[in-house]
């Protein structure tokens, strides 16, 4: 009797728990699951009565319910399909929630009930219906959801590469998957979407890709938009304006129904507030209006963040006095890159008079091409649901690898209150990784912060070993099980690096993660090989030398690809656990050579990464740029915004040990901007100046050096001289040594 209690008691568990895992299984997270009591479970009914109408059952949720069951007048289970106001579902009405998305779904022996607010919510709910299934099982229960946001979803607005199509593709399944209904289309580098040919069609061929792309999105449930970007030149004349009009209708031709225009990372006449909003607003009346079927107009506007913002110059009032009310307005936060809070979103609703619509650029990396950024998505309010009218996300130009990242911005959108960044990460990484998840984490783990920038983000990463390797890089003394525990995590990233590099189940994922997966188990094998030196350091002389020379080696092998690797013009090489975990290694090989040394008398490197010389700037834009120096080059990053250079402010480089100076040349994508500059090189505790050499119609500065004596500077800096604040970029800067 006993063993029998036992077994049932396993069994109502084992029922119970596989009823939880698949309602947690739904993406994003529901409002309200009820799930049932005793932990029921019915098989998934490959037949039943589907009971709902025609037109329901030709929509794009009776479509794909009707690919997975096949109606069968005879069959045990019915299942109920409809929008709110059918007749298929009218007994459940009080329980669909008055909410556009929203939706009713319940499962029961016998029965299932798919009902929704509006189509969206249907597709809606049969998208949790499917997700539920587990092992051919289904959870007893009911679900009431709809999203905190009305628009969810991505902006391709990324400076680089743009996706593929395939890529493209791809994301569109994965956001009907997730339950995001926004794309806009803006990358940064189509020419047929910003500067020279924003005014011209695109050829035949592309057109027809962005055909497909609004075909797939449209069976997808996601509105694809299609973003312009033409402030660079655009002249505020009648024919612009009616060229503008004109390329709207011919993408509206190719199927576009939503349409964005960006004034963003923009200088000059392209940047009044009044000649924008009248722009928008004729786009909208004369164009969004009389179509009739077209998704609200959006815009990003030049002062897209509140570090930016002039309020007393009045461009942020402009906009929120003069723009069409239904005309939505983005946003970043109180920065460039920044998490949204609530006191922000009280700041700029108030003066764009509507509720924001963020623009978050996370997981961007176009200012961080060097590092591949897999980490969870935290830091935003979970109090500011109301304040919005939408919140999308910009990925990296790495599509797959995105997915991380805009699988938790799908959760938190849905529903703040519920979010869990932790919990929503690890099961972005399963969906992702599947089988290979565990490797993957590993991976992800030490890969997610940004390293020096420009915006001054930072993300944690190597978070579950961060108090050893804290102590680690600090001196503390550490224990012969923190070494091992530490060598343990080395090891589990080579072996994970190893996985993933030869798994075929996610063919796109490895491409892209490729090179940081070489990287990855380099730095694994050098973590192991560091703990082995610290072992060896007193008890094994010969052992230490030999470990030592294949330390330097793998050093060598992580430059290599460094150096050959992802060589992007920007931020080029490959960047991997950057923030602890190869600080605290680099401190122990450091240590342990040392220690060595001075034991026996001899002269051991322990060179690891090495830069010879520092950045600091009163500009803040600038003062976080990352340095970079390979050979007899130092490079600064450039950034992809306007620079705001306040009068007297300088960038200055100050150089560990005195360096030679054979050339500099740095471009601030401004034409004739020398006399507004003075560069300077210390010697001697002197200050020289070095004439600075700009071609007429050209962007491209040089230092002439003749001025410098013989012999080497301490110091650089460059001051801009004028009595007002400059406008600028920072394309690029190569100093050689």
């Amino acid at each position: 009797m006993k063993a029998r209690t036992l077994f049932t008691l396993a069994l109502l568990w084992a029922s119970a728990t596989l009823s939880a895992q698949s309602f947690s299984d739904i993406n994003p997270t529901p409002q309200q699951i009820t799930a049932d009591k005793a932990g029921k479970t019915i098989a998934w009914p490959l037949e039943a009565r589907l009971s709902a109408s025609s037109k329901t059952l030709s929509s794009l949720a009776g479509q794909e319910l009707s690919q997975r069951v096949r109606h069968h007048a005879k069959a045990r289970t019915e299942i109920l399909l409809g929008i709110r106001g059918d007749k298929a579902i009218r007994r459940y009405t009080n329980k669909i929630p008055k909410h556009s998305e929203g939706y009713f779904l319940s499962i029961e022996p016998q029965r299932i009930v798919l009902a929704g607010h509006d189509e969206a919510g249907l597709r809606y709910a049969v998208r949790s219906l499917l997700e539920a299934e587990h092992e051919g099982q289904l959870p007893c229960g009911s679900i009431v959801d709809y999203p905190d946001v009305r628009w969810r979803g991505v902006v391709e607005g990324f400076y680089g590469t743009p996706w593929s199509h395939e890529a493209r593709l791809s994301q569109l399944r994965f956001y009907g998957r997730n339950k995001l209904n926004v794309y806009i289309y803006g990358p940064k580098d189509d020419p047929y979407h910003s500067v020279p040919n924003w005014r011209r069609p695109y050829p035949e061929v592309e057109g027809q890709q962005i055909r497909t792309l609004v075909e797939e999105a449209k069976r997808n449930g996601v509105t694809f938009y299609w973003a312009i970007h033409p402030g660079q030149d655009i002249k505020w004349t009648a024919e612009d304006r009616d060229l503008l009009l004109h390329k709207f209708e011919l993408m509206y031709q190719l199927g576009v129904r939503g349409f964005a225009v960006f004034f963003d990372d923009i200088s000059g006449e392209g940047t009044k507030a009044d000649k924008q909003a009248e722009l928008l607003n004729y786009i909208n009346r004369e164009f969004v209006h009389r179509k009739g079927d077209v998704a609200p107009l959006v815009m990003c506007p030049t002062e897209y963040n509140k570090s930016w913002s002039r309020i007393e110059k009045g461009y942020l009032p402009t906009l929120g006095r003069e723009l069409d009310p239904d005309i939505e307005i983005m946003w970043t936060g109180n920065r460039v890159v920044a998490c949204i809070d609530k006191p922000d979103m009280q700041w700029i609703n108030g003066h764009i008079k509507r509720r924001a619509y963020i623009w978050f650029n996370f997981p961007v990396s176009d200012f961080v091409r060097n590092h591949m950024l897999l980490g969870a998505t935290y830091g935003n309010s979970l109090e500011i649901a109301e304040d919005l009218s939408g919140f999308l996300s910009n990925p990296m130009e790495h599509a797959e690898a995105s997915k991380i990242a805009l699988y938790s911005i799908a959760d938190y959108i849905w529903n703040m209150k519920s979010y869990d960044s932790q919990r929503s990460w690890e099961r972005s990484i399963v969906s992702l990784a599947g089988a290979q998840s565990s490797a993957l984490r590993c991976l992800a783990e030490h890969s997610s912060d940004l390293g020096a920038n420009g915006h001054l983000f930072r993300r944690e990463e190597s978070s579950e070993l961060k108090d050893l390797l804290g102590r680690i890089e600090r001196g503390s003394e550490v224990s012969l099980n923190d070494l091992r525990t530490l060598g343990d995590e080395c090891l589990k990233l080579e072996r994970s690096a190893n996985i993933l590099l030869s798994s075929r189940d996610n063919p796109a994922l490895i491409a892209e993660l490729a090179p940081w997966l070489r990287m990855a188990r380099l730095i694994g094998r050098y973590g192991q090989e560091v703990i082995s030196l610290e072992a060896a350091r007193e008890a094994k002389p010969k052992a230490f030398a030999e470990i030592h020379a294949h330390i330097l080696s793998l050093l060598e092998q992580m430059y290599e690809i460094d150096s050959s690797e992802n060589q992007n013009p920007y931020q080029p090489g490959v960047r991997l656990a950057t923030l602890r975990l190869l600080p605290a290694l680099d401190a122990t090989f450091a240590r342990s050579v040392a220690a060595y040394n001075q034991a026996h008398g001899t002269q051991l490197s322990s060179a690891t990464r090495y830069l010879p010389c520092s950045l600091s700037s009163d500009v803040a834009q600038l003062s976080g740029l990352a340095l970079s120096s390979r050979g007899k080059q130092i490079t600064i990053s450039p950034s992809n915004e306007v620079i705001r250079w306040a009068s007297g402010a300088t960038l200055e480089l100050q150089a560990v040990e005195p360096l030679e100076l054979k050339s500099l040349e740095f471009d601030l994508g401004t034409k004739d901007i020398a006399p507004s500059f003075t560069l300077e090189v210390e010697q001697g505790g002197q200050w020289i100046a070095l004439p600075l050499m700009q071609r007429a119609g050209k962007t491209l500065l040089r230092a002439d050096i003749a001025p410098m004596k013989a012999g080497r500077w301490t110091r650089l800096r460059l001051r801009q001289t004028t009595a007002t604040e400059l406008q600028v970029y920072f394309k690029s800067w190569r100093l050689v040594h």
